[in-house]
């Protein structure tokens, strides 16, 4: 048994497998664009490295691609086999596997419970813990991920290892329940500790942009530019998050400058890079600014795309693109995808039933009686779409826009006053008001 800087247990016996893969984990926890080859190298130099074949099965599946699943789940056999040539691997290497098993069978759920509870005993381990955390993330599981960190900082101190990139988690699972003030706190000193602390940083940016401190939250990101700038494609999030804050200045110049040199600078079609380039878009267009021909590149690889359900998140960006160029076919297909899920299993499964389908008719512009009558529980559910307040706040808007538009004053109301509790006031939610007194 060898234990890595990480305090992980694992079964190789190469120092150059594990310095790779101390690299790699550092790698995923500074969102760094050499992640993957780190990982690469690691099993090139032991090919049996369990926690490697665990972290390349997970990585696959958060990018929640269809394609992507059976890579995931060949990793999972390869771990398996790895750690049957070793003896049963360690017992840090066992839960790992055992947590990929769920999250490759649909449940990242369960996965992301499987490592919380075998490593009780050890919180503060850290791929575990941000593997947890990026699941729930995902899943827009708030509360598990505030239990988690919570768990984490009873045994925490400046002396663990990643102990910045711990405290930068439990910043953000702050910041998602409204704890402002200790969030804002706990992400500051994340990034003194760690100054390559990504989510650090950014769990300070979503404090700045929910209080409506568009000045501070502005020079918090452009003086934190160095580090997150040289992320991989969350260098892109973290441009969306500046050009919002300009938004809510009233600055389309600055934030179509943003958009185009950093939000969207190459067509990706990862759903995270969709997801930042729609929702900005679609925001733009709430205000009555000009957005030119950028629609065209998104709504090409949204209709490559629109077959794929295995997250709904990416699936009602999609199908925003689509409605965005009047493209009803291809919405048509996104619905019909959402409601084939819907007869599924698996966590996306239960997504897709009871918050895809209704929200996706409301983007549409198709939605029913019934629809509409459901806002509130809509807008309560919400969570479960995954994602973060910010990225979540597309979707409230979309649904704020729907209630406007049917002349639906007590339901448009009843959404400002769920959405305050959350976030400051701001011109968007105040545009789609005033497109009502129209």
């Amino acid at each position: 048994m060898r234990l890595d800087v990480y305090n992980l247990s694992t079964s190789t016996v190469s120092s150059a497998a594990e310095a790779a893969f101390e690299a790699a984990v550092h790698g995923l926890a500074a969102h760094s664009p050499n992640t993957g080859v780190a990982l690469q190298s690691t099993l090139s130099a032991d090919p049996d490295h369990v926690a490697a074949l665990a972290l390349k099965g997970f990585a696959n599946l958060i990018l929640a691609r269809s394609e992507l699943q059976s890579p995931a789940a060949d990793a999972l056999a390869a771990a398996r086999r790895a750690m049957a040539n070793r003896d049963g691997g360690t017992r840090d290497e066992q839960v790992l596997v055992h947590a990929l098993d769920a999250a490759v069978n649909g449940s990242f759920a369960m996965a992301a419970l499987r490592l919380d509870d075998g490593f009780r005993e050890r919180p503060a381990t850290f791929l575990p813990f941000k593997i947890s955390h990026a699941l729930r993330f995902m899943l827009g599981d708030a509360k598990g991920m505030l239990a988690a960190s919570h768990r984490v900082m009873e045994v925490w101190n400046e002396t663990l290892p990643a102990a910045g990139f711990l405290l930068g988690c439990h910043a953000f699972a702050l910041e998602e329940h409204g704890f402002y003030d200790a969030a804002e706190a706990a992400g500051e000193r994340a990034v003194q500790l760690q100054p390559d602390d990504a989510w650090g940083l950014h769990a300070v940016s979503h404090v700045h942009e929910m209080r409506g401190e568009t000045a501070s939250g502005i020079a918090w990101l452009e003086d934190s530019r160095s580090s997150w700038s040289r992320c991989n494609n969350f260098a892109f999030h973290m441009a969306w998050h500046l050009a919002l804050l300009h938004l809510e200045r009233g600055d389309h110049e600055q934030v179509l400058k943003i958009y185009d040199e950093e939000v969207r600078p190459q067509q990706t079609d990862d759903f995270r890079d969709m997801a930042n380039a729609i929702s900005l878009l679609w925001r733009l267009n709430q205000t009555g600014a000009d957005v030119g021909s950028r629609w065209a590149d998104l709504a090409e690889t949204a209709l490559k795309r629109r077959h794929d359900t295995t997250l709904v998140f990416a699936s009602l960006h999609t199908l925003a693109a689509l409605a965005a160029i009047g493209d009803d076919a291809g919405v048509s297909e996104v619905i019909s995808g959402l409601e084939r899920k819907a007869t599924g299993s698996g966590d996306q499964a239960r997504v897709a039933a009871e918050v895809g389908i209704p929200l996706a008719r409301i983007i549409a512009g198709m939605s029913t009686a019934a629809d509409r009558q459901r806002l509130d529980q809509l807008v309560l559910d919400m969570p479960m779409i995954g994602g973060s307040n910010a990225q979540r706040d597309f979707f409230l808007l979309a649904v704020a826009k729907a209630a406007g538009t049917n002349g639906d004053r007590a339901g448009l109301s009843r959404i400002r006053d769920m959405r305050c509790r959350l976030r400051a006031e701001d011109r968007l939610l105040g545009s789609i008001e005033m497109h009502m007194a129209l």
